[in-house]
């Protein structure tokens, strides 16, 4: 929300402390209060002469390419007149001064009312004016635009003045307001009523315990009769519909500068005299306006909502087709505007219109956001109605536009008002009196609860409850809609009287507590992936439900069971992560784009298992802990949400260099990372070959714990690479952290003193065997005294015989007691190989 300073201070009843308020006064009062200050930019600084001038004659200079003007401009008092010239030319001093000047524009005529910057000015950026000879002539000043004096982004024309405002000579500098300072303020999506000067004055006066003048506070006539008869057939979608009719406007009146300069500065470009009314009106009030032309309207309005298929060509000539979900305002032709979204085309204000029908409503806020976000049409109004408008306004924000109407373009406002719809008020909100106090940790003075409601437009009734306790039922105004529980009243009571008085204690910590066990293992989990080179990385939580038909997925995989959100951040990703896949590979696709090629990354977070049945969530208040009854009707209608642990490789995992080659990442090293996880959770893993989509059938592990399967890992499928846009031979692995046993680990080293003894073995097996059971046969066999197992090589050819393979395993044996002898070692080395051969017929080969 954009304003200039002096709108809001001239909404206020300043007395003499703060009759001189500054700028950053006023950003620090609503930084105080909890509304946030992006930008607070002095317009200007605007030095030297800087006057109205009356274009007197236009010569138009047709020998250059570009058209060329030669203005000559009536520039007031003649002692003024070129005061850098050093021949200046004899003038008649009682004749109007006048200043020649080199133009470019064309969006004036003989006889207007422009900014002229006489030489010796310095414009906004320390643009300095000075007098030129150029197209053959002698400039001697600039006419401005809009931009040229920091005003507003419009540079297509020359600042055009409405005759009247200003004479020729007079200061353009205090004419157009270029000693204010423009404030940019973020409100929350909660505070809807600080989308408009009205609400921002009221929060203003309550920082500075002011009184506010209320803009929207005009005397609204008796309606004499409906303007148009109106039909709302949804009254859920329209709660209030308002109408009023100004004939007789005068179609070339131009906008005033009060109001186009402000619109300028808020960032709205000024169109035409009623529609930039009704944009200032809605800057003012903070209820938005639309007007149709009355002529080319048929019959009367029908509120309702649009039928499939339904099209309306918008303000914008594109040709929508309309969704069963969005509100439509129609005649008898059918619909004529997309409500509170954007105007139709066939009653679209136009010069010649002459008579016009002003429209306020109340729309649902949901049914207006759905219909921005489904045809991508966010404007100023659809922002007020997605965040609640005052249901009171509408009355008084058309008398004011009309009003504005009749006094700028010679309107008749006609005595009749079609209201329709009866708008909900807010309910009342009882609390204990004692609950700010309570909540902030502070004793506050008598009466500040009951002071602070009242100034932001509550009614309060002070009484007690059944047990005598104070409390405080306050009616919250009209425009706070959002008051609408005890907390809200807290807030507004501890917001106003400054965050900055609570006290900041910082809670002492009970001894003999800490992190959970799982907690301290998701940790270790994490440290040991990054210690490993892996970079952690937090992907978008929510997945696009198309990922998995580039994953291949049968349509009754269980990780297709997803719940999508009510309110997405993006519409195309609404739905809750399954696997953490979808995610980390996105973020594999992103760093590759912008240049990386050895990629290893992890994320460590939760998913979302729809039950196969839930019970209903249950409506829980924040009043109070909830009931044990509550806890479990929570517990058993949310989703399962294990926490999982992911990694993806592509690229080199040795990188290459002048020590030599590099090693490309690649199935082993997937499996290689699950280990990792399961060593810093305290658990064994087996693997065992698999075939389970997204990744490759043939190079695919199941990993498991103790039987039970928790993961998958391997190198993903070529269709899923190529689908998604992934380095070849990406591999990743996945494992269901919650489902590995919690371990209490405490590991003290082990460390012998004593040498080892290495021995190899190579075993013929079948190829299909797989190596890992192998080797959990040797140190099944190999005893206490086997420390450790390593494959170092694998063999197939004529040597070993077809359909067979030979498996190389370095044995360690260690005895933590003493010096294993040579015999000793041999011996477990043959009970270990004596298991192997029980278990899969291995042969030892020589």
């Amino acid at each position: 929300m954009r304003l200039p300073v002096s709108w809001l201070t001239q909404q206020l009843e300043l007395d003499d402390d703060t009759k001189d308020l500054s700028p950053e006064q006023v950003a620090e009062a609503f930084t105080r209060i909890g509304i946030e200050v992006e930008e607070l930019r002095p317009l200007g600084p605007v030095t030297g002469p800087l006057v109205v001038g009356r274009v007197a004659e236009i010569e138009e200079l047709t020998e250059f390419k570009k058209p060329i003007r030669f203005c000559t401009v009536e520039i007031g008092d003649p002692l003024i007149t070129d005061p850098l010239d050093d021949d200046p030319d004899p003038v008649d001093p009682h004749a109007p001064a006048t200043t020649q000047v080199i133009c470019g524009a064309r969006n004036f005529a003989e006889g207007d009312l422009v900014v002229v910057a006489l030489p010796g000015a310095v414009l906004p950026g320390g643009f300095a004016i000075g007098q030129r000879k150029t197209y053959g002539r002698v400039s001697k000043g600039m006419i401005c635009s809009l931009s040229e004096l920091g005003i507003g982004d419009d540079h297509s024309g020359i600042l055009v003045l409405p005759s009247g405002e200003a004479d020729p000579g007079d200061d353009a500098v205090e004419l157009l307001g270029l000693t204010d300072t423009v404030i940019e303020l973020a409100p929350t999506p909660d505070m809807g009523h600080c989308f408009s000067v009205r609400g921002l004055a009221r929060e203003l006066a309550c920082a500075l315990d002011l009184r506010v003048i209320d803009p929207a506070a005009v005397e609204v006539p008796v309606a004499e009769g409906d303007v148009v008869p109106v039909s709302i057939e949804d009254p859920d979608g329209c709660s209030r519909f308002v109408l009023r009719r100004v004939t007789g406007i005068d179609p070339t009146a131009p906008t005033p500068w009060f109001i186009r300069g402000r619109l300028a500065l808020a960032g709205i470009r000024s169109i035409s005299l009623a529609v930039d009314v009704t944009n200032y009106v809605m800057l003012e009030t903070g209820q938005p306006m639309h007007a149709f032309d009355t002529a080319k309207v048929s019959g009367g309005f029908t509120i309702r909502r649009a039928a499939a298929g339904e099209k309306l060509v918008t303000l914008d000539d594109v040709t929508r087709t309309l969704d069963p979900d969005d509100i439509v305002v129609c005649d008898e032709s059918g619909p004529i505007s997309l409500a509170g979204v954007m105007g139709g085309a066939s009653t679209e204000i136009t010069p010649e219109s002459t008579d016009i029908l002003l429209e306020a409503a109340v729309w649902d806020p949901a049914s207006i956001a759905r219909a921005v976000r489904r045809h991508k049409l966010p404007s100023e109004a659809s922002k007020r109605f997605e965040r609640v408008v005052d249901p009171a306004l509408p009355p008084s924000a058309l008398e004011r536009a009309a009003r504005l109407l009749r006094q700028n373009g010679e309107g008749r406002v006609l005595p009749g008002r079609t209201d329709e719809g009866a708008p909900a008020m807010p309910a009342p909100v009882v609390m204990a009196m004692d609950l700010p106090d309570r909540v902030a940790g502070i004793r506050y003075a008598r009466g500040v609860t009951v002071a602070r409601l009242q100034q932001v437009g509550c009614t309060v009734e002070v009484g007690t409850d059944a047990d005598g306790t104070p409390i405080v039922t306050a009616h919250p105004p009209s425009w706070r809609a959002d008051l609408q529980q005890p907390a809200d009243l807290v807030e507004e009571v501890l917001r106003l009287q400054g965050y900055d008085t609570i006290p900041t204690e910082l809670p002492s910590a009970p001894p003999g507590r800490g992190l959970t066990a799982s907690q301290r293992r998701k940790r270790a989990v994490g440290r040991a992936l990054a210690e490993h080179g892996y970079v952690e990385v937090l992907p978008f939580p929510f997945v696009d439900p198309s990922v998995f038909d580039a994953f291949g997925l049968p349509a009754d995989d269980s990780r297709r069971r997803t719940l999508s959100v009510m309110n997405p951040l993006e519409a195309d990703r609404h739905a809750l992560a399954t696997t953490l896949l979808p995610g980390l590979l996105d973020a594999v696709v992103r760093n590759v784009s912008r240049g990386a090629r050895d990629l290893s990354l992890f994320h460590i977070g939760q998913v979302v298992l729809p039950r196969h049945a839930s019970a209903p969530m249950p409506e829980v208040g924040v009043a109070g802990r909830p009931s044990e009854e509550e806890l479990i009707s929570l517990g058993s209608a949310l989703p399962n949400q294990p926490v999982h642990v992911a990694a993806v490789l592509a690229g080199n995992r040795t990188r290459p260099g002048w020590w030599g080659a590099g090693e490309a990442a690649g199935w082993a090293d997937a499996v290689q990372a699950a280990r990792t996880v399961a060593e810093a959770a305290g658990v064994e893993l087996t693997v065992h070959a698999s075939d389970l989509l997204p990744w490759h059938p043939g190079r695919c592990a199941e990993l498991r714990v103790g039987g039970f399967p928790v993961g998958h890992a391997g190198e993903l499928h070529p269709k899923v690479v190529e689908a998604l846009g992934l380095p070849a031979r990406t591999c990743a692995m996945e494992l269901d952290l919650d489902a590995l046993p919690l371990v209490e680990r405490r590991p003290v080293p082990r460390v012998s003193p004593y040498p080892p003894v290495l021995l190899d073995v190579a075993l013929v097996v079948g190829a299909d065997v797989p190596a890992a059971e192998v080797a959990g046969a040797l140190r099944a066999g190999g005893g206490e005294l086997l420390e450790d197992v390593s494959l170092f090589d694998v063999y197939s050819g004529e040597q070993v015989g077809e359909g067979k393979r030979s498996l190389a395993y370095a044995l360690r044996f260690r005895a933590e007691d003493r010096t294993l002898t040579v015999e000793e070692a041999t011996a477990a080395r043959d009970t270990a190989v004596a298991v192997a051969t029980e278990r899969f017929g291995a042969v030892l080969r020589g």
